[in-house]
């Protein structure tokens, strides 16, 4: 791929972040099933629209690109691509990061498929194994594992807003401040805590952390080994790092 007169390679850097998502958002042109949905995350207005103009004109597979009219709620801007649902959409795929990582001058980029806890790295191989090719497959992966979606995981939290960015998860409640966590890992809730060594904490100081975080995200069940939380839904379990 080529970039076109407008870019030159390196014009986009430290601008795009490195982890994409795949399927994470609705199609507005056709079915979910059929349409895949591709978004990047930008940090500026104008290089969200140069990177809009750069895929549209410069992939004729991509059905429509556009980015957000303003600014989301974790101020940042949102490029959507959207592309048929083929046997060859890992290749497309590859092809449009390849594009991508030119622009920014990022040597990797990862992505996050169905608004999951856990990016892969943006090779065609991951690509081909995540991506549904197809309708059934798609019901298929949106179907598994439920709860590894991070939107359903904490569906019941008190949370006005949750956003992933990179590998970090905020929760943001309108009367408080925001509070940060870097993912640490998510899975089932036995390999989850046999990922995670050492004893449960239960001091005082760290139970009042719990108490506070069971108050401003939600009534999950939550304990503290070291400096990780682990968050509890019914078989699954999320590991978070608090950021300060």
């Amino acid at each position: 791929m080529k970039l076109n007169e407008s870019l030159r390679e390196g014009d986009l850097r430290d601008l795009v972040k490195k982890v994409f998502e795949i399927d994470s958002f609705r199609s507005k042109i056709g079915d979910d099933e059929n349409t895949c949905v591709i978004s990047f995350t930008v940090d500026q207005e104008d290089p969200a629209k140069d990177l809009e103009n750069f895929i549209e004109m410069g992939y004729s597979f991509v059905l429509d690109a556009d980015c957000t009219p303003g600014e989301m709620d974790d101020g940042h801007y949102r490029v959507f691509v959207e592309i048929e649902r083929t046997r060859h959409i890992a290749k497309q795929i590859f092809e449009i990061i390849e594009g991508v990582k030119k622009l920014t001058g990022l040597d990797e980029m990862r992505f996050r498929f169905f608004k999951s806890f856990k990016s892969m790295e943006a090779t065609e191989e991951n690509l081909a194994a995540a991506v549904p090719q197809d309708k059934n497959a798609y019901n298929i992966a949106t179907e598994r594992n439920v709860l590894e979606n991070f939107s359903n995981f904490f569906s019941n939290s008190y949370a006005d807003n949750i956003d992933m960015l990179d590998e970090s998860i905020t929760f943001k409640r309108i009367y408080s401040g925001p509070v940060s966590f870097d993912v640490i890992t998510s899975g089932p809730k036995n390999e989850v805590y046999e990922g995670i060594k050492g004893p449960i904490v239960l001091e005082s100081k760290n139970m009042a952390e719990v108490m506070f975080l069971t108050k401003t995200i939600g009534n999950y069940n939550i304990n503290k080994i070291g400096d990780t939380f682990i968050f509890e839904r019914d078989s699954y379990a999320v590991a978070l790092k608090r950021k300060q």
